[in-house]
């Protein structure tokens, strides 16, 4: 009866930590996820040293983890994803992994105004988590 339980327990351990560490996502499967957001953006670190070429639409998405949102110089956002920065929307894993799967949605939520928009049409239906844990491993 022991053994039984020891087992069970162990096993319950080796899942949990599974699914804690898919819960945070795969930098690796993220780096291959970044060929979807390159169209519009690059990763350019802070001694410009060129981590993935991109588009120039969008912002420089090096070290966006943890900022507010709208926060880079230079890009042209729309006037309410200014204004949810400006009210303290930051680039949290929650809110990160919630945009970038339909950015207009989380606008209208976050702001509660029904007719907010993004300027980001495009959505990522998967692999969110896993591009924000490479996102964030580049921060590291």
């Amino acid at each position: 009866m022991t053994h039984k339980y020891l087992l069970c327990t162990i096993a319950a351990v080796a899942l949990g930590i599974g699914g804690s560490a898919a819960m945070a996502g795969d930098p690796a499967a993220g780096e291959r996820d970044w060929r979807q957001c390159r169209s519009c953006h690059m990763i350019t670190d802070n001694d410009g040293n060129m981590i993935q070429r991109g588009g120039r639409v969008g912002p420089n998405m090096y070290g966006i983890i943890g900022q507010p949102a709208a926060s880079v110089d230079g890009f042209r956002y729309s006037s309410d994803l200014v204004a949810a920065g400006r009210d303290g929307l930051t680039w949290t894993r929650e809110n990160f992994i919630a945009y970038v799967q339909d950015p207009t949605a989380f606008l209208r939520e976050f702001t509660g105004n029904s007719s907010a928009r993004s300027s980001m049409n495009f959505q990522l239906r998967s692999g969110a988590e896993d591009l924000y844990a490479y996102l964030a491993s580049l921060q590291n």
